[in-house]
């Protein structure tokens, strides 16, 4: 690790996740992304519009000529961690994050201002289980025609721009394609909070943003990032959890006791909190390096998300477990985090690939 990376937040920071934690505990308590759910509208467009036009949450990782808040992955890592702790249906890591790295990268700037002031989200089009550097899926182009279906797409039901990768003879190219030209068929997701969906982009218009080496930067670079700062999400996740566990057993009584007394579950409980705690050195560190642009930040991403995706899977089964009956309902929101967790365990790469990968920079023999 290098020595200058600071994991420690800063005001700036602070305030960012006031701000949304304020706004998002307003519009989008956990009871109420069931309730969403229960009438069948995530609602996820107002809320969206809310987050991007009063806090500016869009514009976040757009540089400044570009008419964005040109910060960096930190300040971007803090809005994951509230957004994982209120599971918010909401495009900001595949919009915001992740087609707006994949622009920025391809020199596509002058796309990003409908993104940046929120007037429209994009999506970059491969499967969401894409690891950062394994093969990249691409659709194929005949004669200038685009021919193929992009699978499990992140963010696609409510993008207005598709980022699609192409292969062709010359090598990969991004190309930029309107949503509405698609045929875009929902899929069944198992987290209901960010939905899934397969992409048909055969005979639909396109113009391509990057070619060759820039075009597969760009969208290593998005799969990248996106790898890094989920793991912030994750965090967000698993410190909900936490948070609400220790909560509810200081209330609950059993057999005349306050249940949190019984020292099995003090013991419990105490390892959860070990657990979130690496879990954030480790997502900080992961934003930190990308942020700083360190030569450390593959490792720091693998790293992240080879840990921080157990640690919320873990901390949403704890959660559920030590809540009892109740734990198991749907009124509660907890099936929620662990619904967000299981999906994010496979978000690009899962723990395993990643403990691969990790083994590969490092130089060291996976076990």
């Amino acid at each position: 690790m290098s020595e200058d990376l600071n994991l420690l937040y800063t005001d700036v920071e602070e305030s960012v996740r006031d701000s949304v934690r304020s706004l998002l505990a307003k519009r989008c308590a956990p009871e109420k992304v069931v309730a969403l759910y229960d009438g069948g509208d995530a609602g996820q467009r107002e809320l969206w519009q809310a987050l991007a036009g009063e806090l500016g949450l869009a514009a976040l990782l757009v540089p400044e000529e570009h008419g964005g808040a040109g910060a960096s992955a930190r300040e971007a890592s803090v809005v994951l961690e509230e957004l994982g702790r209120f599971v918010a249906p909401v495009p900001f890591l595949t919009s915001a994050v992740v087609a707006t790295t994949a622009l920025v990268e391809a020199g596509a700037g002058n796309l990003l201002g409908p993104l940046a002031a929120g007037e429209q989200t994009a999506a970059l089009a491969v499967p969401l289980t894409t690891s950062p550097d394994g093969p990249i899926p691409a659709v194929t182009a005949d004669g200038g025609a685009l021919q193929g279906t992009a699978t499990s797409v992140a963010g696609a039901l409510e993008a207005d721009v598709l980022l699609v990768p192409v292969r062709t003879e010359g090598g990969l190219q991004l190309h930029r394609v309107p949503a509405e030209a698609a045929r875009i068929t929902p899929l069944t997701s198992l987290d209901m909070t960010r939905q899934i969906a397969d992409v048909d982009v055969t005979g639909a218009p396109a113009d391509a943003v990057a070619e060759g080496e820039a075009a597969e930067r760009a969208v290593r670079a998005a799969l990248e990032t996106g790898a890094a700062l989920m793991a912030s999400e994750q965090l967000g996740v698993a410190q909900w959890c936490l948070d609400t566990t220790v909560a509810y057993l200081k209330v609950r009584r059993q057999f005349g006791r306050i249940v949190g007394g019984f020292q099995a579950l003090k013991h419990r409980l105490a390892d959860l909190y070990v657990m979130v705690e690496s879990a954030r050195a480790a997502a900080r560190y992961a934003a930190a390096a990308l942020a700083a642009d360190d030569p450390d930040r593959p490792v720091a991403a693998s790293l992240a998300q080879a840990y921080c995706a157990d640690a919320a899977v873990l901390a949403a089964e704890e959660c559920i477990q030590l809540h009892g009956g109740i734990g198991m309902t749907w009124e509660h929101p907890a099936h929620l985090y662990l619904k967000r967790a299981k999906a994010d365990q496979l978000a690009f790469g899962t723990p395993g690939a990643h403990h691969a990968r990790l083994a590969d920079l490092v130089d060291l023999p996976a076990a």
